[in-house]
């Protein structure tokens, strides 16, 4: 059902009705570009129903300004409210705009305190927004303006202001640069400013966040107390407030001359002033010439009386002559008669005439003035003027007025509607619409597309190499190494390429099943939630994590003592860790984690042989990594497989950085700055943190000229990393036949291998992680609990946390990086978001994302204020994990020492509650570039564009969460990839990131 309520919007100042589904949640919705508005008056039921202390009534300007509200002071408390939806409009907005007005036309009763509207907290005296009319004050008026920041009430005055006078006045409130630090905000009365633009230090939409808006109301005619200040007394038309515009925009809509006409008929201009002037000299001579026509006619007709009065005749000349008095209507109809000794006296012409008031002559004021809009007609009234409606193809509304000053000051504006900004003036998609004056035509289609505005445009599916291949239009065709082409399909579809369906979650798999035979073209188990492995253990098609009873043993997943195996008796042994019996991997041992490291079936906590390596854990010097030949270097009882420092006797095996290399040998000499120390760096000069060595000659791969020692150079070896003098290469491809399809010869076919060229990595697998404690003092929170699913490609963290990481144990160069983010919760609104170039616990990139505007709770040692919306840090901590860092985290902006804010979404938009983002981050060490893409759905987001950090050349990739329950990352895909985007290499870098300037 449509509701009552409509929000109107246009590009150009004018506006267009569209109905509102009172379902909808403004506050999720994109701010919109075209200017729009929300009328007040129209948000209650006054007309229709009547609420006590409001009435409708006629008065003069209704035409114009709509209809007239009369407030009688008897308003009840927290009678006129707003819909939710149009509080969320306002909040959405003041985030959003650069520019927001609260305009209205008044006639209020003075000597008394009047709210104008407001927005309120519930459990707040002080207001979060308020506009307040105060006629008691010496000065004989005010205006006052509070708002609430930094969980403090500020109030800015305008004094002096003649408003509250019994009379009608124009009133505009300008907040301005409202995307600033400083906002502004202006006062205009009657269409001209009053004092100059007072600064707020501080961004007035940061108050409605999230839960500040479950709090507020937005009132009109009351304040949020029930006592003082009084409810609104007076009349009121018109009160709306317009979103975004120009101040032109503003004055116009309250039939105010623009300020740069008002220049141009005199304020500021020497010139201009002389040509007002004149203008206004030829009226003057247009009227003194009807008025000496009017004294011409009136001196002979007094000529005539006194001829015959008797006072100047002799007494035989006849009786005296009667004096003519008002009785006779000698005056113009309305006009003022008085009766004198001599005569009468007639007062002035009526507005909208000219004359003696005798005799009184239409003006024309659509001469003398020209107030219409040179695409509409003015029509000449007796008296007055009206325009003509602004015509099809332009904005603006008809204008009428009666007399010269009238007729300057009220002017009609018809702009024109570019009709391409609504639906693309209904050419076809992926067309150009060109706009012109009226009107606009449609033409050719976009680049990238072909066809016409008869058949539509479709999107030109052309490989890399330019050439065509018959992939879905929802699909992208990309080249394999070996030169094989294939299709994938876009962000937001799911297939195998050739056929495409709608994917609402983005786990790959599409929302109904589709005419081919790939498992991602299987119907999605769970539509609404991501669940890239599509785990259905019960077998019922509905996928686990959408399913409430996933094993189908008729227990819910919450009590479950096993959700994932069948188990109605819930059978637990005696072990206390609330773990049933038919899925607890050591029944008799408390192990509530469930760790089985070795993935035997056996956890560790009852393991003898922990990594199955054959030596048992008693004896077994690195019980977590096999190594059954149990070699120990510097003799210090930990096996050179698990020793942090290899070569230093160091039992302790302390790594307060958490960088993999333990405090006795770490001495963070970097010269290459990719988190190798030179002292352990097999190419301390070139930037190669995954440390490949091909020969195994003690030479990184990086700085090694042949890395196979094949004596063939890297440069012209087909097979770089494969040992092949002969060079033999059967069928031409490019590679040789020693790696042909298999280029780092680990069994897995380069079409399937994440990095074709690094044998120790195949596949995404996060199954494996080291988790990193950010903030390990205190005891406010509790640490992350990571739950890993689809082979490592999908991970949970369930509880509300400390700011933590689960990092990967692969390094990485140039490296290609996307998942899907998605909150599967409707409560709380913090941080999550991932890691790349991980380092150590105080050296890393992270991308992070707040859902509402918040300061953190804990002020020591510093107050760090997080915005919502998608940023990109770099970490280089001097303190490293703890308080400091944890705040600086926390915190928008920079942090010395502790934090680099590189990029900020501009829009500033929070996350939604169970929606699916897609996100993909290029990072080229070689030459610091990155570049952050956000998808909702198939549409692009946000995108930080090219940017350069080379703080940190290369590291391990990971997720990141700070006080966010109930976060999935699914899909999760790495690539190795060194090669600079084409679009970037017109920088002076090659495709391999080498500088050829």
């Amino acid at each position: 059902m449509k509701s009552r309520f409509a929000v109107r919007h246009s590009k150009d100042g004018a506006f267009v009705e569209m109905g509102l589904d009172s379902a909808v949640d403004l506050s999720l919705q994109p701010s919109v570009n075209p200017v729009s508005e929300l009328n007040l008056l129209d948000l209650f039921p006054i007309k229709t129903t009547g609420v006590p202390g409001v009435a409708v009534v006629q008065e003069d300007g209704s035409s114009l300004f709509g209809e007239t509200y009369e407030f009688d002071g008897r308003l009840r408390y927290s009678a006129l409210i707003a819909d939710e939806v149009h509080l969320k409009t306002l909040a959405q907005e003041l985030r959003h705009r650069d520019d927001v007005f609260f305009v209205a036309r008044v006639k209020l009763t003075a000597g008394v305190q009047s709210v104008l509207t407001g927005v309120y907290s519930v459990n707040s005296v002080l207001p979060c927004i308020e506009i307040l009319f105060d006629g008691t004050s010496e000065a004989g008026g005010k205006v006052t303006f509070s708002y609430m920041a930094s969980d403090e009430s500020h109030t800015m005055e305008f004094p002096g202001v003649k408003i509250m006078d019994g009379n009608w006045h124009t009133f505009i409130l300008h907040l301005g640069k409202l995307q600033e630090s400083n906002n502004e905000v202006a006062l205009y009365v009657n269409c001209d400013p009053i004092g100059k633009p007072q600064v707020i230090t501080s961004r007035l939409g940061r108050t409605f966040n999230k839960k500040a808006l479950n709090l507020a109301q937005m009132r009109v005619g009351q304040s949020g107390l029930i006592t003082s200040p009084k409810p609104l007394m007076g009349k009121v038309q018109g009160l709306k407030i317009l979103f975004g515009g120009s101040l032109e925009e503003a004055l116009g809509s309250m039939g105010c001359q623009p300020l740069d006409e008002r220049e141009r008929d005199g304020v500021a201009s020497g010139t201009l002033v002389l040509m007002d002037s004149l203008s206004s000299l030829v009226d003057a001579i247009y009227i003194l010439q009807n008025e000496l026509s009017e004294q011409t006619k009136e001196i002979a007709r007094l000529r005539g009386i006194m001829q015959n009065c008797a006072m100047c005749r002799n007494d035989d000349i006849g009786p005296p002559q009667k004096i003519e008095s008002c009785g006779t209507g000698p005056c113009f109809p309305t006009v003022r008669c008085t009766d004198t000794p001599t005569g009468y006296t007639c007062g002035s012409c009526p507005n909208g005439f000219q004359g003696n008031g005798t005799h009184c002559t239409d003006i024309n004021e659509c001469v003398l003035a020209s107030p219409c809009s040179p695409v509409a007609q003015c029509v000449n009234l007796v008296p007055g003027f009206r325009c003509t409606p602004c015509p099809t193809g332009f904005t603006g509304v008809g204008v009428e007025g009666v007399g010269l000053e009238a007729a300057r000051r009220t002017r009609q504006f018809c702009r024109d509607i570019n009709e391409c900004n609504i639906n693309n003036g209904q050419c076809v998609a992926n067309s150009r619409c060109i706009n012109t004056r009226g009107s606009y035509f449609c033409g050719e289609c976009l680049n990238g597309f072909r066809g016409n505005q008869t058949v539509g445009c479709a999107r030109k599916r052309l490989c890399p190499d330019g050439t065509t291949f018959s992939c879905h239009d929802r699909a992208e065709c990309k080249i394999q190494r070996n030169g094989q082409k294939y299709c994938e399909c876009d962000v937001g579809w799911a297939g195998n390429g050739y056929i495409c369906g709608l994917d609402t979650d983005l786990d790959g798999y599409p929302d109904v099943k589709q005419p081919c035979m790939d498992k991602h073209c299987m119907k999605d188990n769970c539509v609404r939630i991501p669940n890239s492995g599509q785990e259905d253990v019960d077998g019922d098609s509905v996928g686990d994590i959408c399913d409430p009873d996933a094993d189908g043993d008729g227990v819910l997943n919450t009590p479950d003592n096993c959700p994932l195996v069948g188990n109605p008796k819930q059978e637990e042994e005696t072990d206390m860790d609330k773990i049933g019996t038919q899925c607890d991997n050591c029944p008799r041992v408390f192990n509530p984690k469930q760790i089985d490291t070795d993935r035997d079936g056996t956890g560790d906590a009852c393991d003898d042989d922990i990594d199955n390596d054959g030596i048992p854990n008693a004896a077994d010097n690195c019980v977590f990594k096999q190594n059954p030949y149990q070699w120990d270097t510097d003799d210090d009882g930990w096996g050179d497989e698990c020793d942090n420092c290899r070569y230093i006797f160091n039992p302790s095996q302390s790594d307060k950085d958490d960088d993999l290399l333990g405090d006795e040998c770490d001495t963070n000499i970097d010269t290459d700055n990719d988190g190798i120390q030179d002292n352990e760096d097999n190419c301390p000069y070139v930037a190669n943190n995954p440390q490949l060595d091909s020969d195994q000659d003690g030479l990184g791969d990086e700085c090694d000229d042949d890395d196979d020692n094949d004596r063939v150079p890297d440069d012209t070896d087909n097979c770089r990393l494969v040992f092949n003098p002969d060079q033999a290469d059967s069928n031409g491809d490019g590679f040789g036949d020693e790696c042909d399809d298999d280029f780092d010869i680990d069994g897995v076919p380069d079409n399937e291998d994440s990095c074709p060229e690094d044998a120790a990595i195949q596949r995404t697998d996060f199954r494996s992680f080291q988790t990193i404690v950010l903030d390990p003092e205190g005891d406010s929170q509790v640490d992350p609990k990571w739950v890993v699913f689809d082979e490592g490609k999908q991970i949970m963290q369930t509880i509300n946390s400390d700011p933590g990481l689960a990092v990967s144990y692969q390094a990485f160069d140039g490296v290609d990086f996307e998942g899907t983010f998605f909150v599967n919760t409707n409560t709380d609104d913090d941080y999550a978001g991932f890691v790349f170039g991980y380092q150590d616990s105080a050296s890393f990139y992270t991308l992070m994302w707040k859902q509402g505007l918040q300061t953190y709770w804990e002020a020591t040692p510093f107050r760090a204020v997080a915005e919502p919306g998608f940023q990109l840090k770099v970490v280089k901590s001097e303190t490293g994990p703890g308080e400091m860092m944890r705040n600086a985290l926390w915190h928008t902006g920079n942090t010395t020492n502790q934090v680099k804010l590189l990029w900020q979404d501009p829009l500033k938009d929070g996350w939604k509650d169970n929606q699916a983002y897609r996100w993909f981050v290029q990072h080229r060490p070689a030459i610091g570039l990155i570049r952050v893409q956000l998808y909702e759905g198939d549409l692009m987001v946000a995108d930080s564009g090219y940017l350069i950090d080379t703080t940190l050349r290369g590291g391990r990739l990971g997720l990141f969460c700070f006080s966010q329950e109930s976060i999935i990352w699914a899909r999760l895909s790495y690539k190795c990839n060194k090669e600079i985007p084409a679009e970037f290499r017109g920088r002076g870098f090659n495709a391999q990131g080498v500088n050829s300037g």
